[in-house]
C-alpha cells in the first residue's frame, strides 16, 4: 500500500511539472486499428454455421473499413482484395464486379482480385469472362489457394457448354488439388458419363459416395453406368 502511495504521488509530481512546462501530457489511447479481414474471417465463420444474419453485420463491416482504407490509400491491394471477398459472400455480384476492375486498375496483377471476379462473372451468367478470368489466374498461379476451386468453375463452364472432354480435364484437377468435395466427384462422373466412358465414370461417382454416402444424384449416377457398362 505504501509504495502505491508512493508510485501515485511521483506520477502527480510529473503530471504537475509538465503542466508549469507549459506540455500537453499525453495519456494512453487505445490504437487498435479496424481490421477488414478479420472481420470477413469472422463472417465467414458464422456463415458455415448457418448464422448468416450475423455473418452479414461482419461482412458489411468489412465493406466500410475497406472502402474507408481505399478513400485513404487508393492503392492498397489488400482493401480490394478483402472487399470483394465480402461482397461476393454476400452474393453482390456486380459490385465485386465494380470493386474488382478499380482494383485491378491500380494492380492488373492482383490475382486474389481476379480469381473472385471470376466466380462473380458466373453467377452473373458471363461465362466468356469467368472463362478468361479462371484461365488467367491458373495459368499465374497454378498452385494458388483458390487453384482448386478455379478448375472446378472452368468445368462446370465447359460441362455447360457441353464441352465434355474439356470439362473432364478441369474436373479431374480440381479434385486432384483437392480430393475432399463430393460435389466434385459427382460433376466428374456426369461427364465421363455423357460421353460414355462409363468405367472412368463409375470410379468418379463411387468416390463421391465415399465422401456423402447418402449422395442420391451419385448413387443413381452409378447405376445407370453399371447399367450400361454391362
Amino acid at each position: 500500500m505504501q509504495l502505491y502511495r508512493i508510485e501515485r504521488k511521483a506520477l502527480f509530481s510529473q503530471f504537475l511539472l509538465l503542466l508549469l512546462l507549459g506540455a500537453t501530457p499525453v495519456f494512453p489511447q487505445n490504437t487498435t486499428r479496424p481490421d477488414a479481414l478479420r472481420s470477413y474471417r469472422i463472417g465467414r465463420d458464422l456463415e458455415s454455421r448457418d448464422r448468416m444474419a450475423e455473418a452479414n453485420q461482419y461482412y458489411d463491416e468489412a465493406v466500410r473499413i475497406c472502402r474507408d482504407e481505399i478513400a485513404q490509400n487508393a492503392s492498397n491491394m489488400d482493401s480490394y482484395t478483402v472487399l470483394t471477398w465480402a461482397l461476393q459472400r454476400q452474393k453482390k455480384y456486380a459490385e465485386v464486379i465494380t470493386w474488382g476492375q478499380r482494383g485491378l486498375a491500380v494492380n492488373n496483377a492482383e490475382y486474389r482480385i481476379i480469381e473472385t471476379m471470376g466466380e462473380a462473372y458466373f453467377y452473373l451468367t458471363r461465362y466468356e469472362d469467368s472463362l478468361r478470368s479462371m484461365q488467367r489466374y491458373v495459368n499465374a498461379v497454378p498452385q494458388g489457394e483458390r487453384s482448386s476451386v478455379a478448375y472446378f468453375f472452368i468445368g462446370e463452364i465447359f460441362r455447360f457448354q457441353k464441352k465434355f472432354h474439356r470439362a473432364d480435364i478441369a474436373y479431374t484437377t480440381a479434385v486432384r488439388l483437392e480430393p475432399g468435395s463430393a460435389l466434385w466427384w459427382y460433376r466428374l462422373g456426369s461427364v465421363r458419363e455423357e460421353v460414355r466412358e462409363f468405367k472412368p465414370a463409375m470410379e468418379a461417382y463411387q468416390r463421391a459416395l465415399r465422401l456423402n454416402p447418402n449422395y442420391r444424384e451419385a448413387t443413381e449416377g452409378l447405376e445407370r453406368s453399371r447399367r450400361a457398362s454391362t
